[in-house]
């Protein structure tokens, strides 16, 4: 995929990508992740308007420093883009971190949204999750080659199993890039320190913000094995929403892949609801 750039209000340089036509579906990524998380279920979606980013830091995108990755700053970025585009409103799709920004963007400009699907993310993130998020966060991984990585992931990913060898070695070209010393990460270092200030912060109350999101169609897929969206949280959502449209999809942690047949039928009926 061949980016297209924008340029936010800071001067930023950003990447996105704008394909297909109908109803505006912005995409919001993971917190290390690009555009391309959203190659899996781009192709069984209904007719929309697909619009990915590279948050600043990621991708093809400008580094900016560990200051500004923040929630708030990337849920600027996200709005500034569809200024860009010409959008009033747009559904958004967001993954685990994108989720994040979803309900952030909900509590400030719910008028822009049209809808919101959660990837495997809720206002509570369990510590267990975390703690193995920080074990890799901003490092490059030994493997030397994607085919060596794609054989390392699985033992690296707990909870997924049923997964073909050929979708993890999709994943690791999509994520990391082959350097004069092996395989390098996609996005900035220092991510990992805005990440640990984040976490390492007063405690915060997320629960107001999933709030934020009544009178909007909502959707929520989890994975089975997740540890960062506990079945407890995924349960409380439903409670507070009781029109949430939920999806569990087994032999998946965090997070899915999105063209798993339970999470394409909450998105169709989640999209279905807009249309």
């Amino acid at each position: 995929m061949t980016p297209q750039f924008f340029t936010a209000s800071d001067g930023t340089r950003l990447a996105y990508s704008d394909t297909g036509a109908g109803l505006p579906l912005l995409c919001l990524a993971g917190l290390t992740r690009t555009m391309a998380d959203f190659d899996y279920v781009a192709p069984h979606l209904p007719p929309v308007r697909l619009i990915r980013m590279d948050y600043r830091g990621r991708g093809a995108s400008q580094w900016t420093g560990a200051a500004s990755y923040t929630v708030p700053q990337e849920g600027r970025d996200a709005l500034e883009l569809l200024d860009h585009l010409g959008i009033n409103r747009a559904a958004v799709l967001g993954t685990s971190r994108g989720g994040l920004i979803a309900m952030a963007l909900a509590a400030v400009a719910k008028e822009r949204l049209l809808g919101v699907a959660l990837n495997d993310i809720g206002p509570v993130i369990e510590r267990d999750g975390l703690a193995r998020i920080f074990d890799y966060l901003g490092r490059n991984p030994s493997s030397r080659t994607h085919e060596s990585l794609a054989e390392a992931l699985p033992r690296n990913m707990p909870g997924f199993a049923n997964v073909s060898p050929d979708r993890w070695l999709e994943e690791a070209r999509k994520h990391y890039v082959p350097g004069p010393r092996g395989l390098t990460i996609t996005y900035d270092p220092t991510l990992r320190d805005a990440f640990l200030a984040a976490f390492e912060g007063p405690a915060f109350d997320a629960w107001p913000l999933f709030d934020a999101l009544d009178g909007l169609p909502l959707a929520l897929i989890r994975g089975a094995n997740s540890d960062l969206l506990s079945e407890a949280t995924a349960a409380e959502m439903g409670r507070r929403r009781r029109d949430m449209i939920f999806a569990e999809v087994p032999d998946r942690a965090h997070i899915p892949f999105l063209d798993e047949p339970e999470a394409l039928a909450a998105l169709t009926t989640w999209l279905g609801r807009m249309a």
